[in-house]
């Protein structure tokens, strides 16, 4: 640019927008492809389907009627029978009799992804200096994304069976007491295997959850947006019911899942169950990003539905997961697990994650000795700071780390985590 250009305007809202600290963590690996990365949320690449892809595609377009349809534009809602399977698909997941949810295909949005539908319902609902609520921590790219548009993000405490009621009562007390309750816009949970601890919010806790939120929805109703996309992926036990089973009549729930976890991230489809009187404004607003998402991609997965190639996907990747998290966890032990009560890790039964956290005087941030040395052996993780808002009543934990067993073998998965261990009886023995 010559040198005496003026700088563009920008708007308030991507003055706003912070870089996500993942990508430089993204950038590290590429640079260095001989480190472990434990860092990159990313599904298991051999497990691309592929094959199944092709057959899936080369069947749709050999048809020409069938392929020019799934060439063609689509809708802004999305493939009117794609919709209608996955409401039929979530009535499977959670076990609904059919009349038990006021939701039709038509209360179902399909999106590029559910990201998009999470930046979406953020832009509807928010609006600078309301607040949004989230878990301490909570998945960190959609909290940067509430913090652009202006959000101010306060935290529940997170614990073993998830977001603590307990805590967001008491949180929504303080902003009652305090007057700030009319800005009090989402409450935001990630509900199955979250990032990134990997803990799944506990059955009893979900009714609960939704019962608060709707004692304080007085002059407003506060919407609660349950992330589910790490739902499928459960490979220990029964997942509980989704929280939009306790929203019976469509109200307070926008349950979003996507097929980017469980299927593959290319074809990028998401959706959402909204509440009815959530739908129009979020079509509208999709309409002015894609006027619909790719067709082509819709029109795959539901042939994927249809033919049960989906979901003999996901058993062959929940196995697959399954031996990944037993050789995280089975290394952790081995290699962390005589270094006292103050070092622990969550067990997830399901997703990508797990969550470390060591003494309080081990700094694990990207500026740390801590993660400098890991690199030296040979490892890349995610310093849990990442993982935690910009909320300004809390203080940022600095000795938490998030480890991801989506991309690596089991083989690489324990090598990295025989390389963390030494990184840190290094910074133990030279504090």
């Amino acid at each position: 640019m010559p040198s005496n250009a003026k700088p563009f305007a920008l708007s308030s809202r991507a003055c706003r927008t912070r870089r996500q600290p993942i990508s430089g963590l993204m950038a590290q690996a590429v640079e260095n492809p001989d480190v472990i990365s434990l860092a990159a949320g990313l599904v298991d690449d051999a497990t691309l389907p592929t094959a199944e892809a092709a057959d899936l595609l080369t069947a749709m377009l050999a048809d020409t009627g069938a392929g020019r349809a799934a060439l063609q534009y689509g809708t802004t809602k999305g493939l009117l029978p794609l919709r209608e399977a996955l409401r039929a698909h979530l009535v499977h997941l959670d076990g609904w009799d059919p009349a038990h949810i006021a939701a039709t295909p038509d209360d179902l949005v399909v999106a590029t992804g559910s990201q998009q539908l999470l930046f979406i319902l953020g832009d509807m609902l928010v609006d600078p200096g309301d607040v949004v609520i989230a878990g301490w921590p909570s998945y960190f790219v959609y909290t940067g994304t509430l913090e652009a548009l202006g959000a101010e993000v306060r935290c529940v405490d997170v614990d073993d069976g998830g977001m603590v009621p307990e805590a967001l009562e008491a949180l929504l007390g303080r902003l009652d007491a305090g007057g700030a309750l009319p800005r009090v816009k989402i409450v935001y949970v990630v509900s199955y295997h979250q990032n990134p601890t990997g803990i799944t919010l506990a059955g009893d806790r979900r009714e609960r959850l939704l019962d608060i939120v709707r004692r304080y929805s007085r002059d407003h109703r506060i919407l609660v947006i349950e992330d589910a996309a790490y739902r499928e992926l459960t490979f220990e036990g029964a997942p509980p019911p989704s929280l939009k089973t306790y929203d019976p009549e469509n109200r307070d729930v926008a349950l979003l899942a996507t097929f980017s976890k469980t299927f593959s991230p290319g074809v990028k489809v998401g959706y959402g169950l909204l509440p009815r009187d959530l739908v129009e404004p979020v079509v509208l607003a999709k309409g002015n990003h894609d006027f619909g998402s790719a067709n082509l991609c819709q029109h795959l997965v539901l042939r994927a539905l249809e033919t049960g190639v989906y979901q003999r996907h996901v058993k062959r990747l929940c196995r697959r997961y399954a031996e990944k998290r037993d050789a995280m966890l089975a290394a952790l032990q081995t290699h962390l697990g005589d270094l006292g009560p103050q070092v622990h890790w969550t067990h997830p039964t399901g997703g990508l994650y797990v969550f470390l956290t060591l003494p309080e005087a081990i700094e694990t941030h990207s500026r740390s000795p801590l993660f400098a040395r890991a690199l030296e052996e040979g490892v890349l993780t995610v310093p849990g700071e990442y993982c935690y808002a910009a909320d300004p009543t809390r203080t940022v934990p600095q000795n938490t780390i998030r480890l991801s067993y989506g991309v690596c073998e089991p083989d690489r998965i324990r090598a990295g985590i025989a390389a963390l261990g030494r990184a840190v009886a290094h910074v133990l023995e030279n504090p």
